[in-house]
């Protein structure tokens, strides 16, 4: 009887979450409520049985959140659950991230982008396409999208870190799928400038600002301390040595510059406007 209740279990923890979601809604609402966003995913070919050791949960919050989704799907049967694979934190503390030089490296750059997005909304208020000015401005947050945010952190994700990981996993797929989505946005965005379409310029830049603030999350709280747990001492060594070669690399002329958009941007953002 144990075995058959394990096979029938088995079957949805090597399931694609997103066939368990669309036949069972109810464990999309559970996963949200433990900070998993499988829901909005785009790929959603994770299994079932991957999320926990991906998302790093404490193991008596993964057990209660298996415990839940096992009640979802057998309503009306007792199943036995499967040991997560989560490792506990001492005395029962919520999960401190501590992060290798190479991923420390990674977070950091992130404080740079979240800057910009973060004054996206402050930036639209008195968007004026008519104004040279607005439209340069602009340009140079489609300059910091290109330069900063792609060629120099998402570069060396793409080329350096993913590489060192199966390329077909899902969450490197999910991750690959968001760079692209932001360059869609940074082209769409200066194509809108140039007709003065200031509508779809808003559109995009606040589409870009959502993305890149969960896709930041899910790379600092989820992806970086997973990947970490793969590593090995040398393999970090060896992506701290790499990440020093491509920094090495890129225009520091580029970087200054995308330094100085977001400090301007901000004194200008704290200046009220003159009258015209």
């Amino acid at each position: 009887m144990t075995e058959e209740k394990d096979e029938t279990m088995e079957k949805y923890m090597n399931s694609p979450i997103k066939e368990v979601i669309t036949a069972f809604p109810a464990v999309g609402k559970i996963l949200e409520e433990y900070h998993i966003g499988c829901v909005p995913c785009a790929v959603g070919t994770c299994l079932l049985k991957d999320i926990i050791e991906i998302h790093q949960l404490p193991r008596e919050e993964g057990q209660e959140m298996l415990a839940r989704l096992a009640k979802v799907i057998y309503p009306d049967r007792e199943i036995e659950l499967p040991e997560p694979t989560a490792r506990r934190q001492p005395g029962g503390l919520p999960r401190q991230i501590t992060y290798s030089p190479p991923m420390k490296q990674l977070v950091d750059e992130h404080k740079l982008i979240k800057e910009w997005v973060g004054l996206i909304p402050e930036f639209l208020k008195d968007l004026d396409l008519d104004s040279p000015q607005d439209c340069q401005l602009t340009l140079e947050g489609v300059y910091f999208i290109r330069n900063y945010a792609d060629k120099f952190h998402h570069a060396k994700e793409e080329e350096i870190l993913f590489k060192s990981f199966d390329q077909n996993l899902d969450i490197i797929k999910v991750m690959h799928e968001d760079h692209e989505n932001a360059r869609g946005h940074a082209r769409a965005i200066e194509e809108a400038v140039g007709r003065k379409d200031r509508q779809t310029v808003a559109e995009h830049l606040i589409a870009y600002r959502e993305l890149l603030t969960e896709h930041i999350r899910k790379e600092d709280e989820v992806l970086y301390p997973w990947m970490d747990g793969k590593l090995s001492i040398r393999q970090v060594g060896d992506l701290f040595s790499k990440f020093g070669v491509a920094d090495e690399g890129m225009d520091k002329g580029v970087i200054q510059r995308c330094l100085n958009f977001v400090t301007d941007l901000k004194r200008r953002l704290q200046k009220p406007r003159k009258e015209v």
